[in-house]
């Protein structure tokens, strides 16, 4: 890698951070007045554990294509399936190559996906579980999936191996950043189940709208641009693209969310007379996590195809979840980033224009569906087990910034409505 790439690609690394910001902002403004603090403090929290575990720990197991790795010998061929190190980044050579550059992005990649949890357990997740969750994902679920993508592991070894195209192909981090959080994010609302008084006793849902529709499309906009970086400097690191292919890159990613927005507006719109703001950011976020998978690889007009898809296909998988398996998802994340990236991966397949890729795009989504979610599912059973996830009745009724932080996000208002008034 040149000086120009590395220097290049480092800035796009530092702008990375502003797609968290975008999320967390995202997630306090579809939250209650009341829980907004606490949204933000765990947003914070979470960031900073997965970007430590990820120095400790994670980017040890998930390493680098050009370093050491552990292999399993099938069909007379080596399969990469855990990184042997580098842990506590000792022995990086800070040289401008790319192992340096790759370990400097996974502090603010591995933050990312973790923040996308949070949205699915607005209101009722105890902050100390969300930490102890935080370290469960960042040391265990999430690494061993990005080594198998972007360490060249055994789903970037399709192509070779195989000749499945060029393996399993997710330069910006449908499945290793959306996919990874937003199966997780199912997982958390399984077992915090649903607010209080969000299902009626005939099991239809409730709008509970959040607080403050301008933070979200706010965090919208922070998170487009961090995206934009995201896909760039993945793009540079993880597929190989010269400088010249900035340009596409940036374009696929911005046309893929305009037009998942719009696309979501239009939805919205057809289905209740009226387009929804806070859905339609979704949808633009939906679009931008379906765009990294393939951005470096497609042209302008099928990033606006994939775009107008994922902004349709959250807002139904939203209805889907909600009112058919009462699923209760304040943030929208399960939809959004996990279906949305699942969308992102196969359009690679869709799209691509190698022989078999496809195929590779298809195993890497049974592997998010069989592997991904069952491990995240697994260790936040057990997680729960020891220390339950849900605030109790009482944190719940007064908030969560009152009850775990001692003060509101907005002291001179009243932040309770009327169903939480006192009793």
């Amino acid at each position: 890698m040149s000086e120009l790439t590395s220097a290049v690609c480092g800035i796009f690394i530092a702008f990375v951070p502003l797609a968290a910001a975008g999320l967390a902002l995202i997630n306090a403004g579809l939250s209650r007045s009341r829980n907004a603090a606490q949204a933000m403090t765990a947003a914070l929290c979470v960031f900073g554990i997965a970007a430590l575990t990820c120095f400790v720990l994670g980017f040890g197991i998930q390493s680098h294509p050009s370093l050491p790795s552990a292999t399993i010998w099938i069909g007379g061929k080596a399969w990469r399936f855990a990184g042997q190190g580098p842990f506590f980044f000792r022995g990086l050579q800070f040289d401008g190559s790319a192992v340096p550059l790759a370990a400097w992005l996974q502090l603010s990649t591995a933050g990312l996906a973790a923040l996308i949890p949070l949205g699915a357990g607005l209101g009722r997740w105890r902050l100390g579980s969300i930490c102890a969750s935080t370290v469960l994902f960042s040391a265990v679920v999430y690494p061993v999936f990005a080594h198998w993508v972007w360490g060249g592991g055994w789903l970037a070894q399709l192509g070779g191996n195989y000749g499945l195209g060029r393996g399993f192909v997710d330069t910006g981090g449908s499945s290793v950043i959306q996919c990874a959080g937003g199966f997780t994010a199912l997982a958390v609302t399984w077992l915090l189940g649903p607010r209080r008084g969000k299902f009626g006793a005939d099991g239809m849902p409730a709008a509970i709208p959040g607080h403050n529709v301008l933070v979200v499309l706010f965090g919208c906009v922070l998170a487009t641009v961090g995206w934009v970086s995201l896909n760039e400097a993945g793009g540079i690191l993880f597929g190989g693209a010269a400088l010249a292919s900035v340009p596409l890159i940036a374009i696929n990613t911005l046309l893929a969310a305009g037009s998942a927005l719009l696309s979501a507006a239009a939805v919205t719109r057809f289905r209740f007379g009226k387009p929804d703001a806070s859905l339609s950011a979704n949808g633009c976020i939906a679009g931008l996590a379906a765009s990294s998978a393939s951005c470096l690889f497609i042209r302008p007009a099928e990033a606006v195809i994939v775009g107008l898809v994922a902004g349709a296909l959250v807002i139904y998988s939203i209805e889907l979840l909600e009112l058919r398996l009462g699923v209760d998802d304040p943030g929208g994340s399960v939809s959004v980033h996990g279906v949305g990236g699942l969308w992102g991966i196969l359009a690679m397949g869709l799209f691509g224009k190698d022989q078999g890729q496809l195929v590779a795009q298809v195993v890497g989504t049974a592997t998010v569906l069989g592997f991904v979610f069952p491990l995240a599912y697994g260790l936040n059973w057990l997680l729960n087990r020891v220390s339950p996830f849900r605030t109790d009745s009482e944190g719940e009724w007064q908030g969560l910034d009152l009850h775990e932080l001692g003060a509101g996000a907005y002291p001179e208002f009243v932040s309770q409505g009327e169903e939480f008034m006192p009793r």
